[in-house]
């Protein structure tokens, strides 16, 4: 038997390793304008509300389905909704996109949309993240910040849904705006004018 295992290892090295492949992504035309419609469909109306709503009951403390965490700090705030029902797998990913279109709605520009895929062991675990960015502007003496940086991670293992993730952070540095806050940032994404 060593010496099935000493071939076995010879043929397929780093038995245990993690393997990551990282890649640039895009969504079709098509795909953008159905992020639009479900947007505006009674049933991504009615996702947005509960998360909102969600949000709002996790920060006095109630237990709440889907599960939500709220994440702060002075330069760094965040929500991670996790994946359970009502949410199915096919909403999860229109959400993920749907909150990518309304910051972009808000004055900012997505600088990537990228997937990292990694193997391990136990299985692969897959995250897609879209990084977006206030609009520069380069007639003012400073720019305008908006809220801050904003990341939108969803993450996937074994192909199966785990959290969405966003988080704003914000700069520091005297060239840009004082950031919004983070409250007012949750109102403008859930609540659009």
């Amino acid at each position: 038997m060593k010496f099935v295992d000493t071939i076995l290892k010879k043929l397929f090295p780093g038995n245990g390793e993690t393997y990551t492949h990282k890649e640039n992504f895009s969504q079709a035309d098509g795909e953008a304008v159905e992020i639009q419609d479900w947007m505006a469909s009674e049933e991504g109306r009615s996702i947005f509300e509960m998360i909102y709503k969600n949000y709002h009951l996790q920060k006095t403390g109630e237990e709440i389905t889907p599960e939500m965490h709220v994440f702060r700090s002075p330069y760094a705030n965040g929500i991670a909704i996790l994946y359970d029902l009502p949410l199915k797998t096919k909403t999860f990913s229109q959400l993920f996109f749907a909150f990518g279109q309304r910051i972009v709605d808000l004055g900012y520009e997505r600088v990537s949309l990228d997937r990292t895929i990694q193997e391990r062991d136990p299985g692969v675990n897959i995250t897609e993240k879209q990084y977006l960015k206030p609009k520069a502007t380069f007639k003012a003496d400073q720019t305008d910040q908006l809220f801050g940086n904003v990341a939108i991670e969803k993450v996937s293992v074994n192909h199966q849904p785990q959290m969405i993730k966003i988080l704003v952070t914000v700069y520091s540095d005297r060239l840009y705006t004082k950031a919004r806050s983070f409250d007012a940032f949750i109102e403008a994404i859930f609540n659009p004018q």
